[in-house]
């Protein structure tokens, strides 16, 4: 049985970095992880790539031979990885062990994890080799600036979530850059009534009914999110601990979850 980190969220949302953090970490405790490039339009790495499927395709190629913008190259590029899935990266695939974990840094466009289903087949994909699957949902943590951001971060989340039909984590990445993480409580543990009252008084009355039924969207769609700060290598811990939990990685271990304050010190 193999293991796997679906590397999800909106473009800049620090996935790379994450991914980039996460095999520093396992590196030093001895943990192999193999990391796979799932963007095509990806140029510059800071961990060492296992697999990229820009040795299949690339958005730049996409691009100059069908006459796309970026946008439409990538769409294109990832329908060319789903039509490769028993080709290409089933090679990949035998180069790695049955018990090995990977963790897959996915582009950013939304609607790859939201409307299309090319990540999900992706996913189905996984399975059927015997992979247990974890989504991992970033969300940069200066976008929670507001209710109504905070609102919009929980609907692309469960959006995925319905999606993709995975055990999902949501992480609030960035953490390091929040001058004030107080701000950020808020939202951490958040109650429908205060959200409502805070959209309500933000927002035209027009939209109270419809403010009401996000509010309580986001209280019954367990959507809430998990702060990382890549300074912290006990922040990165309580992140990959949850994580296999949720795909049973290390079970055998025992692997345990302590409760975790993101302001304090290592």
């Amino acid at each position: 049985m193999g293991y796997a980190q679906l590397v999800i969220g909106p473009a800049g949302s620090g996935k790379s970095t994450y991914c980039s953090s996460l095999h520093q970490h396992c590196e030093t405790m001895r943990r192999t992880i193999h990391i796979v490039n799932l963007d095509p339009a990806a140029e510059h790495f800071d961990y060492p790539v296992a697999a990229d499927i820009r040795e299949l395709i690339s958005v730049d190629d996409a691009m100059e031979d069908l006459n796309l913008g970026p946008n439409g190259g990538l769409m294109y590029c990832m329908e060319q990885l789903e039509d490769n899935l028993d080709d290409w990266f089933e090679e990949e695939l035998d180069n790695f062990l049955d018990d090995d974990y990977l963790v897959f840094d996915c582009p950013g466009q939304i609607e790859l994890f939201t409307h299309v289903p090319v990540l999900r087949n992706f996913v189905e994909h996984l399975k059927r080799k015997n992979f247990n699957v974890c989504a991992v949902f970033l969300l940069d943590s200066q976008f929670i600036t507001d209710v109504a951001k905070y609102i919009s971060g929980c609907m692309a989340s469960h959006s995925a979530m319905i999606q993709l039909e995975l055990p999902h984590v949501n992480i609030l990445s960035k953490m390091d850059l929040v001058k004030n993480k107080k701000d950020l409580d808020y939202y951490l543990e958040p109650e429908a009534r205060v959200l409502l009252s805070e959209l309500n008084r933000n927002m035209a009355p027009q939209y109270a009914k419809l403010n009401k039924v996000l509010t309580k969207l986001v209280k019954f769609s367990m959507v809430n999110f998990v702060p990382l700060d890549l300074r912290k290598e006990s922040s990165i811990q309580y992140v990959l601990s949850m994580i296999d939990n949720c795909i049973q990685y290390g079970e055998d271990a025992d692997v345990k979850i302590r409760d975790f304050d993101p302001d304090a010190d290592d």
